[in-house]
C-alpha cells in the first residue's frame, strides 16, 4: 500500500474557476480533485494559489559582498516573494569562468540557500564553455554587449565565437543588450541618455546579426518598447522597469541607477502595451548597500533589489484588475522554468510540488517588512500582496513571517558530467 500522501492543498479554486484540492507526496502532485488523508492539510478557501515563481535572473552577492546579500538572506527574500527557484547570475566576485569558481558557487549555495536554485556561467573571451557545460551551468549569461557592474563586455567578433560554441552544446545564451555612448553621467536623465532606447534596440540587432549560428538566444531586462519590438529571442522584463519611472524617482537619486536605465513615463507605459510579447518576468535583483547608492551619481554602483517584490506587485495588478492571474503565472512561473528546462509547478499531476499562497488584499511596501540585507527597496510605497505560505517540493518552507530551510535543489543545466564534476 501508498504511504499517506504528506500534504493537502484543499479548496483551491483553480484560475479556469474550478475548486479542487490538490494531493501532494514525495514532492509532485499526485492527484488534483477530491483530496485524501493527508499528514497535514491547508484550507486555501479565500486564498490565491499559485504556483511558486522561477526568477531567472538574480544576483545572490555573498564572499567579499556579503553586507549587501549572500545566499541566506536573498533566499529567504525570494521565499517571501512567491519565488522558489532563482537563477543565480556569474558576474560575481569572483566572476564564475572557471570550473572550480562555478563548483565553489554551488557548494556555498548548497550549504546556505533556502530555495531551490541554478547558477550560470560566465562568458569572457578566455572562458572554458565546454568544462562549464560540463560543470553544471544552466546557461551561459548574462553575456554583457555593454559594460556593467562587475560585467566584462565582449565585442562582435568575440560574442559571435562564443555563441557558436554555445550553440555545439545546445545551450541558452542570455545577454545584457544595451550600448553606451561616452559622456558624463550625472543623473538619471543623462544615464537614460547614454544608454538610450534607440542603443537598446540597436545592440538587440547587432546580438541577432552575430548570432549566425543560430544560438538559442534569450534577451534580459529589455527595458523599451523598440527593443522588444526588434527582439526574435525570448524577452525578460523586470519590475523596475515596468512600475518605475524618471518622473516617479526624480533625477537625480543615485538609488534607482540600474542598466538598463530607468526610463521615462512614456516609455514606461509603452513597455507595458507589449505586455503580451513579454515572455516573462524577472527581476534582476541586484542588491547594493544604501552607503553604496547614496555616493555621487557617476561612481554609484548599477543595480536595485527585487526579488520579494516582484511577484507581489504583480499580485496588486491582478487585484486591480490591469493583468490577469492565468498571466502572472505564465510570464512567472510557466516560461522561465520552460526557458532554463525544468519540471514546471503547477496543478496538474507530475508536476512540481511549489506554490504560494497569497491574501486577496494588498499592504504598502515598506522596508522594514522585507528580509534583502540590503535593507531598502526601489518599491517603498507601493502596493503589493505578499504570500501567506510558500511551500517547496511538497514542504511547507514559509508561513506566517517564518521560515523553515526544506530540501531546495540544485537545478544543473543539461549538460552535468557527474562522473566528472563532483560537488
Amino acid at each position: 500500500m501508498d504511504r499517506r500522501p504528506a500534504l493537502v492543498l484543499a479548496n483551491i479554486q483553480l484560475p479556469e474557476g474550478r475548486r479542487a484540492d490538490i494531493t501532494i507526496r514525495d514532492g509532485r502532485i499526485v492527484h488534483t480533485g477530491a483530496g485524501e488523508a493527508a499528514d497535514v492539510m491547508i484550507d486555501c478557501t479565500g486564498l490565491f494559489v499559485l504556483p511558486a515563481a522561477v526568477d531567472v535572473h538574480v544576483h545572490m552577492r555573498g564572499g567579499s559582498q556579503s553586507a549587501k546579500e549572500d545566499w541566506t538572506t536573498g533566499s529567504m527574500s525570494a521565499l517571501a516573494g512567491g519565488v522558489t527557484v532563482v537563477v543565480d547570475q556569474p558576474n560575481a566576485i569572483p566572476p564564475l569562468t572557471t570550473p572550480e569558481a562555478f563548483l565553489a558557487r554551488v557548494r556555498e549555495a548548497q550549504a546556505h540557500s533556502f530555495c531551490s536554485f541554478a547558477i550560470n556561467s560566465g562568458v569572457t573571451p578566455d572562458t572554458p564553455i565546454e568544462a562549464m557545460w560540463a560543470a553544471g551551468a544552466m546557461a551561459f549569461g548574462e553575456i554583457f554587449f555593454a559594460p556593467s557592474s562587475y560585467g566584462e563586455a565582449l565585442g562582435t567578433p568575440e560574442l559571435s565565437s562564443v555563441l557558436g560554441r554555445i550553440r555545439a552544446l545546445e545551450g541558452l545564451a542570455t545577454i545584457h543588450a544595451e550600448g553606451v555612448t561616452p559622456g558624463e553621467d550625472t543623473g538619471l536623465a543623462t544615464h537614460d541618455a547614454l544608454r538610450s532606447s534607440e542603443h537598446e534596440r540597436e545592440a538587440v540587432l547587432a546580438v541577432q546579426a552575430c548570432n549566425t549560428s543560430d544560438c538559442r538566444i534569450h534577451f534580459c531586462h529589455m527595458s523599451t518598447a523598440k527593443a522588444i519590438d526588434a527582439a526574435n529571442g525570448s524577452v525578460e522584463v523586470t519590475p523596475h522597469h515596468l512600475f518605475l519611472s524618471r518622473e516617479k524617482t526624480g533625477d537625480s537619486n543615485s538609488r534607482f541607477k540600474v542598466n538598463p536605465p530607468i526610463r521615462n513615463e512614456r516609455e514606461r507605459k509603452a513597455l507595458w502595451a507589449r505586455w503580451d510579447r513579454i515572455d516573462m518576468i524577472a527581476s534582476d535583483h541586484a542588491p547594493h548597500t544604501m552607503a553604496e547608492k547614496e555616493i555621487p551619481f557617476p561612481d554609484a554602483p548599477a543595480g536595485v533589489p527585487g526579488v520579494e517584490t516582484m511577484v507581489p506587485l504583480l499580485m496588486a495588478e491582478v487585484l486591480d484588475r490591469r493583468i490577469t492571474l492565468p498571466d502572472l503565472i505564465r510570464k512567472t512561473a510557466i516560461a522561465p522554468a520552460a526557458l532554463i528546462g525544468i519540471p514546471p509547478a503547477g496543478y496538474t499531476p507530475g508536476n512540481r510540488a511549489d506554490f504560494a499562497l497569497y491574501p486577496q488584499s494588498a499592504v504598502t511596501v515598506e522596508p522594514e517588512i522585507l528580509h534583502s540585507r540590503c535593507g531598502w527597496t526601489p518599491f517603498e510605497g507601493y502596493r503589493a500582496v505578499f504570500p501567506e505560505t510558500v511551500i517547496l517540493g511538497g514542504t511547507v518552507v514559509y508561513r506566517d513571517g517564518e521560515f523553515s530551510r526544506g530540501n531546495p535543489a540544485w537545478f544543473a543545466g543539461k549538460g552535468y558530467a557527474p562522473q566528472t564534476r563532483q560537488v
